[in-house]
C-alpha cells in the first residue's frame, strides 16, 4: 500500500539493539513507520528476523523480511573474494552500505512512497546552511562513531536518511532498550565480517576458490627465499603474526605478488609511507576537489586521524593525492581512506597504492 503522509520511514531492523532504539525514537518524533529485516546471508538462521519483528510488534509497526542473498553475494561477497586474489584488502562494511543498505534500502522505500528510511548507524546528518549541502558528521559517541564506513554516501541519500542514534551514547541506548523491555537490550553487537564470523580470512577464501590455495615462497627484501608461505592471498599488509618465521627479529609482510604467489616479509620501517593514491572517490561536504585542501585523513577504522594536504593528481584525473605530514604504517590498497574537518566528512575513497617516505 502507497504512504502519501509526509513523515513515513522505514527502518533497517539488524535484530539488534541499536536499530530497535531508532524505530522506537522514529516513532517517538511522530513518524508513520515500518520495519524491514535484509537476509544478506543464506546460512542466516532467522533469530535476527525474530528479534527484529518481536521488538516491531511491541511498537505496533509492521514488519517484513526481504530476501538480499543474490545481491549481497554479488555486490559484497564476490568484490571481497576479487579483491583479495589481486593483493588488495577490501572493506566489506563499506560496500554494504553503498550497494545494499543505502541503495536497496532506498529503493524500497521511494517505490512504497515512504519519505525517509532509518537505520541504528551512530553517526549523523546535518545540512549546510549557506551551501545546501547536506553534511555526514562524526557521532556523539566517538568510540561508536560510524561515520568511517558511510563515506560513499550521495546527496540524494543523505536527503533521505535518518541516523536518531547520532546524538547518543550506546550505554542510553542500552539503558532505553532495557526500560522499554526490548528482547535484545543485552544483545551483543556483532564484531566480525558477518560472512567471515570466525575471522579466519584464510580459510573462508579457499572455501570461496574451492580449493586450497598453493604455497609460495617468503621472501627477504633482497629478493631471497626464506620460507614457504601457504597462500599469498592469505596474508595482510602489516602482519606479524602467523608468518613461521625465525628470523632473530621482528618481520612484517611488506608486500604481495599474487601472480608470483610471493610474500615479501622485512622490517617494520619499510611499511611506512607519506604518499597514497585514492580512487574512487566520493565527495560530501564539497562538490569536487579542484586545488590542494588541508585535512585530516584516516586509512583504517580505528586510526586516530592525520593531518595531510589533500591535491587532485596531475596524472590521473578521476584519482587524489594524499601527502600525509608524518609518514603512515601499512597503507593496504583496498582500504577506505576517509578525509574530515574536524567532525565533518568531508568524502572518502579507496586506496589504490602508497609510496614515498
Amino acid at each position: 500500500m502507497k504512504k502519501t503522509e509526509e513523515k513515513t520511514a522505514l527502518i533497517a531492523m539488524s535484530g539488534g539493539v541499536d536499530s530497535s532504539i531508532a524505530a522506537y525514537l522514529m516513532q517517538k518524533e511522530g513518524f508513520l513507520c515500518q520495519g524491514a529485516t535484509m537476509r544478506l546471508l543464506s546460512t542466516d538462521n532467522g533469530q535476527n528476523a525474530a528479534d527484529a519483528k518481536a521488538v516491531c510488534e511491541r511498537l505496533g509497526i509492521p514488519f517484513s523480511t526481504w530476501d538480499l542473498t543474490q545481491e549481497f553475494d554479488e555486490a559484497v561477497i564476490k568484490k571481497f573474494v576479487r579483491v583479495y586474489l589481486v593483493g588488495g584488502t577490501p572493506n566489506p562494511c563499506v560496500d554494504c552500505n553503498r550497494r545494499i543498505k543505502f541503495s536497496k534500502f532506498l529503493e524500497a522505500a521511494e517505490q512504497d512512497g515512504i519519505r525517509c528510511i532509518a537505520t541504528g548507524h551512530y553517526a549523523q546528518i546535518d545540512r549546510d546552511a549557506e551551501s545546501g549541502r547536506w553534511l555526514l558528521k562524526k557521532a556523539l559517541d566517538i568510540e561508536k562513531d560510524q561515520s568511517y564506513f558511510l563515506y560513499t554516501l550521495t546527496q540524494q541519500q543523505l536527503s533521505r536518511t535518518r541516523f536518531p542514534l547520532g546524538g547518543m551514547e550506546k550505554r542510553q541506548v542500552r539503558e532505553l532498550a532495557e526500560k522499554l523491555g526490548f528482547i535484545n537490550a543485552g544483545k551483543h553487537d556483532s564484531q566480525d565480517i558477518c560472512f567471515v564470523p570466525d575471522g579466519n580470512y584464510g580459510a573462508f577464501l579457499e572455501r570461496a576458490a574451492g580449493s586450497p590455495y598453493p604455497p609460495g615462497d617468503f621472501l627477504d627484501m633482497e629478493g631471497r627465499v626464506i620460507g614457504r608461505h601457504r597462500g599469498a592471498a592469505c596474508y595482510t599488509l602489516g602482519q606479524r603474526k602467523g608468518l613461521g618465521l625465525a628470523m632473530g627479529e621482528p618481520v612484517y609482510v611488506c608486500g604481495k605478488n599474487m601472480a608470483a604467489n610471493t610474500v615479501t616479509v622485512g622490517p617494520e620501517h619499510v611499511l611506512y609511507s607519506r604518499f597514497v593514491r585514492i580512487q574512487d572517490i566520493n565527495w560530501i561536504a564539497i562538490p569536487s576537489l579542484n586545488s590542494p585542501i588541508r585535512l585530516q585523513a584516516k586509512i583504517r577504522y580505528r586510526q586516530k586521524e592525520q593531518w595531510a594536504w589533500v591535491r587532485p593528481s596531475e596524472e590521473h584525473k578521476e584519482e587524489i593525492i594524499l601527502e600525509f605530514d608524518e609518514p603512515q604504517r601499512a597503507v593496504t590498497p583496498g582500504q577506505a581512506a576517509v578525509f574530515y574537518n574536524g567532525g565533518i566528512v568531508v568524502g572518502g575513497g579507496t586506496i589504490a597504492a602508497a609510496y614515498g617516505k
